[in-house]
């Protein structure tokens, strides 16, 4: 385990963060408490929630969570805005989510998505606003692109608002679209790059084959948009690969998967998902178990 500087805050980050999005959706308050007990018995700071994450009650765990253990002085806590992106949508879903992690701060705030209504300079004169009352230390954004990155970060410079100093955008062996251009902006920036859905949404965990009906229950049921995305054939071609490597090397896809996305340069940590403890450990085991430049060309090929 490594912490690194997110960007160019002083905020230190585990190289592992913990997603908080299973929680309340896929497992209860429990099984939420014993996942977060291990992560952060295993090292993890960095705790990352969502307004819209089982519609509040992800944060809500977290919060009781935080509580209950008193570790809030001791932990990175990232979550994302809810609903509209107007200064005043940005000002209330702050302090709801306050409220449901009862804290009087967050870490890391950032917009959970692009908002093509609204105008980006009044969503980010909000951020600025909740900066300066000091809910919230710094700002950053989630499922951007580099242009949008790069209007925000001209609009925040050129008129003095608040500046994104992460993004968050999914990253594994099947989406690399950010390695074009997305992570480059970042490196010459210094912006924190926060990666999400290293095992892309378990479909490289080699549960769904091609052809066959989707698994009642599993994250492809219960979120077909996540179909379209991994079910092609290059999405196949990637798990004949990792399965081709799995054998020649004794390791298992998930292990493989996992240490592809979290040996990749740039990254300032990648986020797991978990609904049990099991998978915390799991993520330890690949960062442990590392990649070599040469296997991971032959994963990416």
């Amino acid at each position: 385990m490594e912490y690194r500087t997110l960007g160019t805050t002083e905020l230190k980050v585990s190289s592992i963060g913990m997603g908080c999005v299973t929680f309340g959706r896929e497992i209860d308050h429990g099984a939420s408490f014993d996942v977060l007990d291990r992560a952060w018995e295993r090292g993890i700071n960095l705790f990352d929630t969502a307004a819209g994450y089982a519609k509040g009650d992800s944060e809500k765990v977290l919060g009781q969570w935080i509580s209950n253990r008193g570790v809030r002085g001791q932990i990175v806590l990232a979550t994302k805005v809810g609903g509209t992106l107007t200064k005043k949508g940005v000002l209330a879903s702050a302090e709801e989510s306050l409220a449901r992690l009862k804290t009087e701060y967050i870490d890391l705030f950032q917009l959970h998505g692009w908002d093509g209504e609204t105008p980006l300079d009044e969503t980010l004169a909000g951020l600025t606003t909740l900066v300066e009352k000091g809910k919230v230390r710094f700002v950053g954004c989630s499922n951007w692109a580099a242009w949008q990155l790069a209007k925000g970060l001209l609009l925040a410079n050129r008129n003095g608002l608040a500046l994104m100093r992460s993004v968050q955008p999914p990253y594994n062996l099947v989406q690399r679209e950010i390695e074009s251009d997305l992570l480059p902006l970042c490196t010459d920036q210094g912006i924190g790059v926060i990666t999400y859905s290293p095992l892309a949404a378990g479909f490289l965990v080699g549960k769904y084959r091609r052809g066959e009906d989707v698994p009642q229950g599993t994250r492809f049921d219960v979120i077909p948009g996540h179909q379209p995305i991994y079910f092609t054939d290059h999405g196949y071609a990637v798990l004949d690969r990792l399965k081709n490597m799995a054998e020649k090397t004794g390791q298992s896809v998930v292990q493989l998967a996992l240490a592809w996305t979290m040996t990749r340069p740039h990254v300032t940590s990648v986020l797991i998902g978990a609904r049990n403890t099991a998978q915390v450990d799991q993520a330890f085991d690949a960062e442990a178990f590392g990649m070599d430049e040469a296997a991971c060309k032959e994963l990416a090929s």
